[in-house]
């Protein structure tokens, strides 16, 4: 039994937050300062301008030391897989928007340091909140990161460090940065719960890949608990219970005991094929940003690449990445992924947001503007920059290339024959290139799912992006908080829309994938599959899960009702008779989440 301390909260007393790392933890709270640091602008005088401008990059130097020291002392396999991401920070720091315009404005505007870092990093916060695409939107929280060290070392502050605890904990803090997670002591911190944050931030991609259980985003968690209060949490709900009473601490014991079970079950399934009881096979693939996280899909058993988000090689460096860069970044990934396949996404963003030197005016409303292949055609040099890379590295290994947010016929034919006259180009030079390379479109808009038989002629592959599909298909935007509630991957539309899609692959007799987060949900695998889904990518973290389905389950069995879900009125209905269905099948991966 827990040792109780004294205090003012209400036993089993809920939080709601949201589930960054499925899970349980029982233990006491550590309560750690990371809140933000309050940095106050004032005016200086010119004598004073030297002064602060070098006391700024002291602590831009400092930092750079600190996240070396981090990468440098981390020995656990697991972490070391993932320090590409204190990479993309250190290269933050490289950033001439991030330094050189802070160095600008203290000396054009004659303010101290602390205020004109702060000025710079409000200046990129609001370009990434007007990104429409969460996963990107969240990478914000790599800036703040950033930006908390260097502002932290301006001040001369030091941070309390998560190695050396006494005893197990769950760590409370307002937010904590990737490099707060890679220190940590996996043996004495189980678990951690934070103010801010959301599922797809690098800190919670961590705690995944680490197994420890987190809940993020519940605002106000602490200012409400005490250090040493007794606690849950429970990751697979997004639920934090306070001051657990004497029933609701075994009840979780037993819920932890078997959730650990099925844990190491896991494991198990990582080396087998995506298989099902009556011979289908499916390909599971990861989502990667970076080349780095290759092994980790190797390791989880996944078979190829069916995402590559090239959008951060445009965003870490100073300008977008050159010809030889990219290519050097291709031909390792088809290496290290060989003999399966790297589908790689054309550079899929819009204006200004991550290219600078294409300054292009403010758009009234970017979600429905000048985006993603739409910008890719206009902005030729970066294209033609980017497919010479793909085409060159496809010698080396089987690529495929994927258009993102295509909405008409007009458009794929132009990004083929933009890419038919690169290869040309490219032979015409000498520069071997492989004789096929596989050409797919990302479908996320209602057009695309329209013309789908259409589309289907002119591709060798479709790939859902069901995190945009369905915010346009049901015209909500996910990020407002008075109309995410409406964003139901089991909606009548987007379901009768995936089951279109498929049925027009399937007419033309090629592959079709799925990209989105919902292919990672273990809830909606066994529909995907009925619905007729080759493939599913997917965070690697969630590849032996959806293989425990799969290689449990009989497709001829579960496609009568697919069929049935697809005559549903209501979002609710489908939900109610999928969940149902799915905790009557698999009664032990499922009654967790009922406790």
């Amino acid at each position: 039994m827990m040792a109780s301390v004294k205090i003012d909260i209400a036993e089993d007393t809920l939080l709601v937050g949201i589930s960054a790392s499925p899970g349980i933890a029982i233990a006491k709270a550590h309560l750690v300062n990371r809140s933000q640091v309050c940095a106050i602008e004032r005016r200086i005088g010119e004598s004073e301008v030297e002064a602060e401008i070098a006391a700024f990059r002291d602590a831009v130097e400092a930092t750079r030391i600190q996240l070396q020291q981090i990468k440098q002392s981390s020995v656990d396999q697991v972490l070391t897989d993932h320090l590409y991401i204190l990479d993309t920070h250190l290269l933050i720091l490289e950033d001439q928007m991030l330094i050189g315009e802070t160095v600008t404005l203290i000396g054009s505007e004659l303010i101290n340091a602390e205020g004109a870092f702060n000025r710079t990093l409000r200046k990129l916060r609001q370009a990434f909140e007007t990104i429409d695409d969460q996963y990107l939107r969240e990478r914000k929280s790599d800036i703040d990161a950033v930006g908390d060290r260097v502002m932290r070392n301006l001040f001369g502050e030091t941070r309390e460090s998560l190695t050396n605890l006494d005893s197990q904990v769950v760590v409370v803090a307002h937010d904590l940065s990737p490099g707060d997670t890679l220190q940590m002591d996996k043996s004495k911190v189980i678990g951690f719960v934070t103010d801010v944050g959301g599922r797809t931030s690098h800190t919670a991609i961590l705690a995944r890949s680490m197994g420890i259980p987190a809940v993020v985003g519940l605002e106000t968690v602490t200012s409400i608990v005490p250090n040493g209060l007794p606690m849950i949490i429970d990751g697979l709900s997004g639920s934090v219970i306070l001051n657990p009473s004497s029933e609701t601490f075994r009840e979780y014991l037993e819920k932890k005991k078997q959730y650990d079970y099925l844990e190491r079950e896991l494991d198990v399934y990582c080396p087998l094929p995506a298989v099902t009881l009556d011979g289908y096979r499916l390909a599971l693939r990861g989502n990667i940003d970076f080349v780095d996280e290759i092994p980790v899909v190797i390791e989880r058993g996944g078979e190829g690449i069916g995402l590559f988000r090239t959008e951060f090689l445009f965003m870490s460096a100073e300008g977008p990445p050159s010809e030889d860069q990219q290519f050097a970044i291709y031909r390792d990934a088809a290496l290290q992924m060989a003999p399966h396949p790297v589908t790689i996404r054309t550079l899929d963003v819009g204006g200004d947001k991550f290219v600078p030197e294409f300054n292009l005016d403010d758009e009234t409303n970017p979600v429905m503007g000048l985006r993603a292949v739409r910008f890719s055609l206009k902005e030729v040099s970066l294209f033609r920059t980017q497919l010479r890379a793909i085409l060159r590295a496809s010698y080396f290994g089987p690529l495929r290339i994927m258009f993102p947010m295509i909405s008409g016929v007009a458009e794929i034919r132009s990004c083929k024959q933009f890419l038919d006259r690169i290869r040309q180009e490219l032979v015409a030079e000498g520069i071997p290139v492989a004789e096929k390379v596989p050409v797919g479109v990302m479908i996320e808009t209602p057009s695309a799912v329209l013309i789908a038989e259409l589309l289907a002629k002119e591709v060798d592959f479709f790939s859902v992006g069901t995190n945009d599909l369905i915010q346009y298909c049901l015209a909500i935007d996910r990020a407002n908080e008075h109309v995410a509630y409406l964003y139901e991957p089991m909606h009548p539309a987007v379901l009768r829309a995936l089951s279109q899609v498929c049925k027009a692959a399937a007419a033309a007799g090629i592959e079709v994938a799925m990209c989105g987060e919902m292919a990672g949900e273990q809830m909606y695998s066994l529909v995907l599959i009925a619905l007729g889904f080759n493939e599913l990518s997917m965070n690697p973290a969630s590849i032996s899960r959806i293989k425990r389905i799969m290689r449990q389950a009989r497709i001829s069995e579960f496609q009568p009702f697919a069929d049935q879900l697809l005559q549903m009125a209501t979002a609710d209905e489908i939900s109610r008779a999928l969940e149902g269905e799915m905790h009557r099948r698999f009664p032990s991966v499922f009654s967790l989440e009922q406790i």
